[in-house]
């Protein structure tokens, strides 16, 4: 990702020694309280002294830890996609076809998670406006994820006609995006996964995948289920 303002501002935090235990803890609390005040009114609206309030410090102790309302945005969003960030270690990301399951399963997680899919629905609506902090993030992020998944694509499809993998890529986003704007709205008539898993079938097929790939979500109660790798958030 190119290095902005924002992503210096947010280096700081990380050029203290790495927290361990209370500071941690604290680095975590500030960012779940961000995401939650940047999913409810949005980066510019949202308020650092509401976020200080909520994580139970002063204003003055957030920006301690993330120099700025800026680099506390880029950490809000690291932080989300399972990145490292302020001294807060990394989520196991899944690699190859494991992937496309790996798709159906944060979709359904996320529908445990109203408040992560809502910061993510509202601050990459926002990116899109001029000056946005976070739009060469977001821009970063989708040009990485639609990478990954026509790389996944390319390991299932035989002689994949790469504007055809480009295009599924773009369709499959396209769709967990819209889906997430549709279940915030009205979230008893929006089966995600079940959508996810069906467009994700339909491209495959279209694609001429030569093996079925297994697309069902693991339940994480159910004992007959193996259960995988840690989800990321949504994608």
């Amino acid at each position: 990702m190119a290095v902005t303002r924002a992503t210096r501002q947010l280096a700081a935090a990380d050029r203290v020694v790495k927290p361990h235990g209370p500071t941690a803890a604290k680095r975590e609390r500030i960012l779940e309280a961000a995401m939650a005040v940047f999913g409810a009114y949005g980066y510019h609206k949202g308020a650092l002294v509401e976020v200080a309030e909520r994580a139970g410090m002063t204003h003055a102790g957030v920006l301690h830890h993330f120099g700025s309302k800026e680099g506390l945005l880029i950490a809000v969003l690291q932080y989300r996609d399972g990145e490292a960030v302020a001294g807060i270690d990394a989520r196991e990301q899944v690699e190859g076809p494991a992937f496309l399951r790996h798709i159906v399963e944060t979709v359904r997680e996320n529908t445990e998670r109203r408040g992560v899919v809502q910061a993510y629905t509202v601050l990459s609506g926002e990116s899109v406006t001029d000056g946005h902090p976070a739009q060469e993030y977001f821009r970063d992020r989708l040009a990485n994820l639609r990478h990954k998944i026509e790389g996944v694509l390319s390991d299932v499809v035989e002689n994949a006609d790469p504007v055809e993998l480009r295009d599924a890529a773009n369709a499959l986003i396209a769709v967990m995006d819209g889906l997430q704007v549709q279940w915030l709205l009205d979230p008893d008539e929006v089966d995600m996964p079940r959508a996810v898993s069906m467009v994700l079938d339909t491209l495959l097929a279209r694609l001429g995948a030569s093996d079925a790939v297994e697309l069902t979500p693991i339940v994480a109660d159910d004992p007959a289920v193996a259960v995988g790798a840690p989800p990321a958030p949504s994608a």
